[in-house]
């Protein structure tokens, strides 16, 4: 018997995130063409260059590449926590039976690479990497999967989706609690006061989403100065906008909206275009083997289809889970491949991790060639082997 699923606020998300994975594809190939050019130090300088003011009150002068990856970060951890919370509240993740399945993959392609990753490389200077592996880009997994059409059916693409959105929770906790500096107490106080102002503002009925963008601003410098990393301010701000499970456009839904295209078309592609310039050097091939590179490489392309299909074939065995319909195992595993683009995420978590350069240089470019190789794997997979048997009937 078909199932009958209302997939239009989905199909909507998926064809912005498809489209914003293909741009992020090209500002990689921008930013690697750059960094191998005569614009390659111009670019750096131009990255270090601060911009802002300060005074004895206020400190807003940061590099350019600071404010790209603790402020724009932000509002795209902010657009994250907005999906998260929508999935929580009237999606995927809205009930326990929905959201076994992709709750189960993702903790398993969060668990195994992070495991893979410490086995191979436990060293002082990189041990605290594995995290890395960890992440999953669902921009990029989404534009794969999209240039498949009718080969894989709807129900997958929307377990990748839910299981990309609780992978990101998994990486902002990890942010939050692993790769946060010295902390200071007393600006977290401050933060804690604004968190509860805005609860308040929910608890209250507030609908305006400027009262909570203003003093979610306010609490982004003061998160910034408490040493836990600035982004996550977004995901906090996104988590007391209100939200219903009604037709009627809530504040939340409209944020989104607004965010999407700024988000998938402007932010992230400056993300990759400054965060992916590596330039191209012989010794990269030498240290491929190195400690931190095949833990990086084997925790993406290995320890993410590892987890995601395990863990899931556990939930399904244990009666916890149900495979989405037309969907076989053989697609899990193209799926579970996806998984392992890690691309912006790990490269972000890359720069958290290792303050030295070379360690940051050699990161990026095993991110790059694990990410290439899990979506080229990915694809032939799901295109040969995942079949699509049946067609959902939409409304």
């Amino acid at each position: 018997m078909a199932q009958i699923i209302n997939l239009k606020p989905f199909k909507s998300f998926f064809k912005s995130e498809s489209i914003g994975g293909i741009i992020l594809i090209l500002c990689v190939i921008l930013s690697l063409i750059i960094a191998n050019s005569s614009l390659g130090n111009s670019f750096i300088n131009f990255l270090e260059l601060k911009l802002g003011f300060e005074n004895n009150y206020l400190q807003l002068r940061y590099p350019v590449i600071l404010w790209i990856n603790d402020g724009l970060m932000a509002i795209f951890f902010l657009m994250v926590g907005l999906e998260i919370k929508r999935e929580l509240v009237e999606g995927e993740l809205s009930s326990i039976k929905q959201a076994t399945l992709p709750i189960f993959a993702a903790l398993g392609g969060m668990l195994v690479p992070a495991a893979i990753y410490f086995l191979i490389d436990h060293s002082a200077e990189t041990g605290h990497g594995w995290g890395i592996p960890m992440a999953t880009d669902i921009a990029f997994a989404i534009a794969i999967l999209s240039l498949l059409g009718s080969k894989v059916p709807n129900s997958l693409k929307i377990f990748l989706t839910a299981l990309a959105i609780v992978d990101d929770l998994g990486a902002i906790l990890v942010i939050a609690v692993f790769y946060s500096k010295e902390i200071h107490i007393e600006y977290l106080m401050y933060a804690a006061c604004i968190l509860a102002l805005l609860t308040a503002f929910n608890y209250f009925g507030v609908k305006k989403i400027y009262f909570y963008i203003i003093p979610g601003i306010i609490m982004w410098y003061l998160i910034h100065h408490s040493g836990i990393h600035a982004t996550i301010a977004g995901v906090l701000t996104a988590f007391t906008i209100p939200t219903n499970t009604t037709d009627k456009e809530s504040p939340l839904e409209k944020l989104e909206h607004l965010l999407v295209k700024p988000v998938n078309f402007l932010i992230m592609p400056i993300f990759a275009i400054a965060n992916t310039n590596i330039k191209f050097e012989s010794q990269m091939l030498t240290n491929i083997t190195s400690g931190v590179s095949m833990a990086i490489i084997c925790g993406l392309m290995i320890g993410k289809p590892l987890g995601i299909v395990s863990f899931s074939w556990l939930s399904v065995k244990l009666k916890l889970s149900n495979l989405p319909i037309n969907t076989k195992w053989s697609q899990i595993a193209g799926l579970g491949l996806l998984g392992g683009i890690g691309f912006t995420m790990s490269i972000f978590i890359a720069l958290l991790s290792f303050d030295q350069p070379e360690y940051q240089i050699q990161a990026k470019f095993s991110i790059l060639i694990a990410s290439v190789s899990a979506g080229v794997l990915g694809f032939v997979i799901l295109k040969f082997l995942g079949k699509k048997k049946g067609r959902m009937i939409l409304k």
